[in-house]
Order: structure tokens, then C-alpha cells, then sequence
């Protein structure tokens, strides 16, 4: 990393869920790029700060576009890059801290847009870049730095949140099953909406859920993690609620409706009402004799 970076002198810890959900980006990229024989150079990664933040600076072999920006305002830069650049894939990297918290504002505003971007969100339920501090995923009563006498907040149901806000796209997942994840995010790619894949990405030295999220038999764990049904309907919205609702963390495509997207209204407005040309417009200054 630092050979191909010398002035990014960083590292994930060890074991960090990130490495897996970079190395299914990266697969999805590849994917996609092959598929629709673009280049890298056709892909931006839009990423805020926080430990996933970093997934701009470590990506491998040829790099798409990226940009490391402030915190919590992913989707406002990458709204300025699609509705700029239309033909690019717009890809977010962002954790629960960022694109929770001071985030989640845009998350309704770019839902009633549909835009079309893809983002890829690692829930470690911490914010694990600045040591550990309780996020908006943090379970109720969760002993943390900033909470050492536990949680007092009820924490943020991310999914029930994105299926409120109206997300053409919602898939969930979680950073140990890499090759899996790739599907999805490319999945997310294909989708012309705005497309959301939430990953538990556990953070090794402040929120280890590994053993939680994947079972020890040896531990008495059963493992939260469950795949979601072959028949599930994701075109039902009901579908999808019935299944947020049930216990642990699903793993697959919860729901997709296909609807115009933001630059689809845009240009059927354009149509609808052309514009002037410059003749015309001329013509409305002019007076009469």
C-alpha cells in the first residue's frame, strides 16, 4: 500500500471486515467494467471519513476515480458528480458513522430522486476510525468510550430506515462472504435507481462480531447471519418488511423496484416543455412599431 501510496501511511487492523468489502468492490468493478467494456476510468468511488474511507486509497490494479470527502456528505458529492457527468458510475463507500448519523439526511431526498448511484455501506455499529465511540448502530446499553456506562439511545434499524425513505434498491450482506458481496454491489451497479447494499463489517478492536455474526458451535453461538429465502419476491415491498422483521441479519437482495430515475423525469420534462431557442427568446424583447 504505501509503495503505490507513499503519502497515505495507514492500515486496517488486522482481520478489519473492510478487507473483505474491498475485495469485493474491487470484483464487482471488474465485473462491471468488463461487461459494459468501459474503463476504470468510468467509475468514481466517493467516500467520507471514517475507517471506510480509506477504500479509495486502497483499491488495486487499475483505479477508477476517486474522492475522500467530509463527513457525512457522500451523497451530495456524488449527486454533483452524476448530475455533471450522467454516464459515470457513481459509487459511495461509506460506514454507519458517516452515512448514519450526519448523513442520513440526504439518504430521503436522494430516495425521492432516485439517483442513480450505488452505495456501499460498512455497519461495524462503532466509530472505530476516531476509537471507538458508540454510532447510530450501537445496540442499546453497549459499553463504548463515549458510552461507558452503556447506550442510552434505541439504535438505528438501518434497513426498516432505507425501506421507509422509498430505496428502489436495498440489499444486505456482511464482509465474510466476499465473493457473494460482489454479486450484490454489481447487482447494485446494474440497478438505474438508487441502490443500497448494508454490510456488517465487524471492527476487530472495538466491536468484534464475527463469532455473532457467523456462529461457534464450540461457543454455544448460533450466528445471527441467515440467507434469505430462493422465493422471496423482491418486487414486494411487503416481502421485504416481512423479512427485515425477522431476528439476525439477512444476507441477499431484499428489495428492487424498477422507476424512472431522477435524469429520466429530467428529460421527460425536457420533452415535454423544449426550451426556447435563441431566436425565440430575442423575439419576446422585441416591441411592436
Amino acid at each position: 500500500m504505501s509503495a503505490r501510496n507513499p503519502e497515505y501511511d495507514f492500515a486496517w487492523c488486522p482481520g478489519c471486515g473492510d478487507f473483505g468489502v474491498r475485495r469485493a468492490l474491487e470484483w464487482a468493478l471488474v465485473d462491471y467494467t468488463t461487461e459494459n467494456e468501459t474503463p476504470h476510468s468510468n467509475n468514481v468511488i466517493v467516500a467520507g471519513i471514517g475507517c471506510s474511507g480509506n477504500m479509495v486509497h486502497l483499491l488495486e490494479g487499475d483505479q477508477p476515480f476517486g474522492i475522500h470527502g467530509i463527513h457525512g456528505r457522500t451523497l451530495p458529492l456524488a449527486f454533483g458528480i452524476k448530475s455533471g457527468r450522467p454516464e459515470l458510475n457513481t459509487v459511495i463507500v461509506a460506514g454507519d458513522g458517516d452515512f448514519l448519523s450526519i448523513g442520513a439526511e440526504h439518504i430521503g431526498p436522494a430516495a425521492q430522486r432516485n439517483i442513480d448511484i450505488t452505495c456501499v455501506i460498512m455497519d461495524n455499529g462503532v466509530y472505530g476510525l476516531t476509537k471507538g465511540q458508540s454510532s447510530p448502530t450501537s445496540l442499546f446499553g453497549a459499553t463504548t468510550t463515549s458510552t461507558p456506562f452503556g447506550k442510552i439511545e434505541t439504535p438505528l434499524h438501518p434497513l426498516k430506515s432505507y425501506m421507509t425513505m422509498g430505496v428502489s434498491f436495498v440489499a444486505s450482506h456482511y464482509s465474510s462472504k466476499p465473493r457473494d458481496l460482489a454479486k450484490y454491489i454489481k447487482m447494485a451497479m446494474d440497478h438505474k435507481g438508487f441502490s443500497i447494499v448494508h454490510v456488517q463489517s465487524p471492527c476487530t478492536t472495538y466491536n468484534d462480531t464475527y463469532d455473532i455474526l457467523k456462529g461457534d458451535r464450540k461457543k454455544g453461538i448460533p450466528g445471527s447471519a441467515w440467507i434469505i429465502p430462493e422465493d422471496h419476491d423482491p418486487s414486494s415491498r411487503q416481502a421485504a418488511d416481512d423479512l427485515i422483521d425477522r431476528p439476525g441479519v439477512p444476507l441477499g437482495l431484499l428489495y428492487k423496484e424498477d422507476e424512472p430515475t431522477l435524469e429520466d423525469r429530467q428529460e421527460d420534462v425536457r420533452q415535454k416543455h423544449p426550451g426556447k431557442s435563441v431566436a425565440d427568446m430575442l423575439e419576446t424583447y422585441a416591441t411592436g412599431n
